[in-house]
């Protein structure tokens, strides 16, 4: 891994143990890697993405449930923007789907599966330049489906561009 996709996990905040970090950082790694590094956009946009934080709490009014929250930033670039010079509403979606997947991924310290729902709001532009910081946090985990939530902000401006809710599923085995 080059210098400029590594993560150091030490610098990361939050109270998760420096194993589940090293763990996220792999997953997402993992999430944007291509065969052939020049080859589409998920490998040059995701290898930008920095992960400050991991977190994993109680989840609020439960005993028994935990939530996790990583929080990723990176800033809008040539490549992730549409003909109005803002971030396409495509490149929003995949850096749901893929930064919602870290916090479900923290919690079961396995890969969380493939997606079945991803639904969108957008609610202001993101023009070329802008710093966004991506807050996940987990939802729910049950023994097949998860649900995450995410929202993509302006760090600049302290404006929310978009949000979503992302529900991942373990696919079942294939019968022979």
């Amino acid at each position: 891994m080059s210098s400029s996709t590594s993560t150091d996990v030490k610098l990361v905040k939050g109270n998760a143990s420096d194993e589940i970090k090293e763990f996220v950082v792999n997953i997402l790694r993992f999430l944007t890697s291509t065969v052939d590094d020049t080859k589409g956009f998920s490998g040059s946009i995701g290898a930008r993405i920095k992960i400050t934080e991991v977190s994993i709490h109680q989840k609020e009014s439960f005993t028994k449930k935990q939530e996790a929250t990583v929080v990723c930033e990176l800033e809008v670039n040539e490549e992730m923007v549409n003909g109005a010079g803002n971030m396409h509403g495509a490149c929003s979606a995949y850096l749901i789907d893929l930064c919602t997947s870290l916090p479900l991924a923290a919690l079961v310290q396995r890969s969380p599966g493939v997606s079945q729902v991803i639904n969108m709001i957008y609610h202001a532009p993101a023009p070329s330049g802008t710093p966004i910081r991506i807050i996940n946090k987990s939802v729910a985990v049950g023994g097949r489906t998860m649900t995450s939530r995410g929202e993509i902000w302006d760090t600049k401006n302290e404006r929310l561009v978009a949000s979503g809710v992302h529900i991942k599923m373990l696919p079942s085995q294939p019968k022979l």
